[in-house]
């Protein structure tokens, strides 16, 4: 072999970990379940990144927007409707994990712990003036030291605010929460870069216990999110045509290559460019797009937090752990301020769903089981997030009056009717 030969890429690994670890589980089942302490290192790695990385993200996303008083009315309008959008994924996510069940009927046993702890979460009868003074830290250091995810997003919210509205002084721990965030996302990469080992090691274990039938809800839990997410941008689409009278199913036919590439490349940055170019071929003006686009991808991810609420709803049902209608909601509003300000970063979409399961103390091994099938997830959930975010920008910009029906309607007669899409400028 010629060593100009390169691996394959790293979601490649991780599928051929989870098929030969399938394969392993199955034709040595006694070796297999010795495997287990290999995939718990793995998700005690993960574990390791969660709070720096959440805390430094979710301070940069925050008061690394700049003075609130410079964002104004523009991000003002841009905001609101992100959060209107992201609350709609969530809700879709949950609402089609409880329909369809794709975890219900495996049952895999949990640890003692973990057993005890999701019991206690799951059957304890707690109002939700309980659960909303929990989130409230008495003791922030504490809150790191026990990893407890509600406290930490709760004060880095005010800790954010704050920062941002000391003026110069704040810009030092926005540049210093910057550089911790970008440490964690190297590390994050080391961490992935053994994603294959933990994940064979965890399906060879999974399967070796439980038999390879644990597979058949992986594939559920795909057609599930594919549901979901259709569902989402129908609704989404639906939505912003009927408040501005401008026919979003255009915005979508303008930008069906742009979502072909983000679905192909399961990036969000390499259709970013071509994304911010077909917007203005259909009459939005370069500063909407310069500023909605890039603030959509930290505040509006659509598709990563509708797969988030739709994986920890299926690690809660493939362990048979019930989770009532307040703890649902409690994970939508984890959900919405945790996934803010990483956009973008390999693996963070499966960090916030480890770091949501632990908070919600959900078995964190769950993660590493639907690794194995994350890269289709990603290229659902990224091509939602492009998706999201354009529109957003086009409804922001038509609330702004800087783009009328008419100028809408002839630009995309003009570059997108009955033509080949037009071709990207340099």
């Amino acid at each position: 072999m010629h060593s100009e030969k390169r691996l394959p890429g790293l979601s490649t690994q991780i599928l051929i970990g989870l098929i030969l670890g399938a394969a392993f589980g199955y034709f040595f089942p006694e070796i297999g379940k010795q495997l287990r302490p290999v995939g718990d290192g793995f998700i005690r790695m993960i574990k390791m990144i969660i709070v720096p990385l959440i805390f430094s993200t979710l301070i940069m996303g925050i008061a690394g927007t700049g003075d609130f008083k410079k964002l104004g009315r523009l991000g003002g309008k841009a905001i609101i409707w992100f959060e209107l959008a992201t609350t709609v994924a969530l809700a879709i996510g949950l609402i089609v994990i409880n329909f369809t069940q794709p975890g219900v009927g495996v049952n895999i046993a949990v640890s003692a712990d973990a057993g005890a702890k999701a019991a206690e979460a799951a059957h304890k009868s707690i109002s939700m003036i309980d659960y909303v003074l929990h989130i409230i830290p008495t003791n922030i250091v504490d809150a790191f030291a026990r990893s407890d995810m509600l406290q930490i997003i709760f004060f880095a919210c005010f800790f954010g605010v704050g920062v941002a509205h000391i003026g110069k002084d704040g810009e030092k721990i926005v540049s210093l929460c910057r550089s911790v965030a970008e440490a964690m996302f190297k590390v994050t990469g080391y961490v992935m870069n053994l994603a294959p080992i933990g994940v064979f090691a965890m399906i060879a274990y999974t399967v070796s216990s439980f038999g390879i039938a644990m597979l058949i809800p992986l594939g559920k839990l795909i057609l599930s999110v594919l549901l979901a997410t259709v569902l989402f941008i129908i609704v989404l689409v639906t939505a912003a045509s009927l408040i501005t009278r401008l026919n979003f199913f255009h915005v979508l036919k303008a930008l069906k290559e742009t979502l072909l590439l983000s679905f192909s490349t399961a990036s969000s940055e390499a259709a970013l460019p071509i994304a911010m170019q077909r917007l203005e071929q259909l009459g939005v003006p370069k500063n909407i797009v310069t500023f909605v686009m890039p603030t959509g991808y930290s505040f509006n991810l659509d598709g990563s937090t509708l797969y988030s609420s739709a994986t920890i709803l299926f690690i809660a049902q493939i362990y048979g752990i019930p989770l009532s209608l307040g703890q649902q909601l409690l994970i939508m509003l984890t959900l919405m301020l945790s996934t803010k300000g990483i956009a973008g970063v390999p693996g963070a979409g499966f960090i916030v769903v480890a770091a949501t399961a632990t908070a919600f103390n959900l078995p964190a091994e769950g993660v590493a089981i639907i690794l194995g099938i994350d890269r289709i997830l990603d290229m659902i959930r990224t091509t939602c997030n492009v998706c999201g975010n354009c529109v957003a920008t086009v409804l922001v910009a038509f609330w702004e009056n800087d783009l009328t029906k008419e100028t809408f309607e002839k630009s995309y007669v003009e570059n997108f009717q009955f033509k080949a899409s037009p071709k990207l400028h340099s």
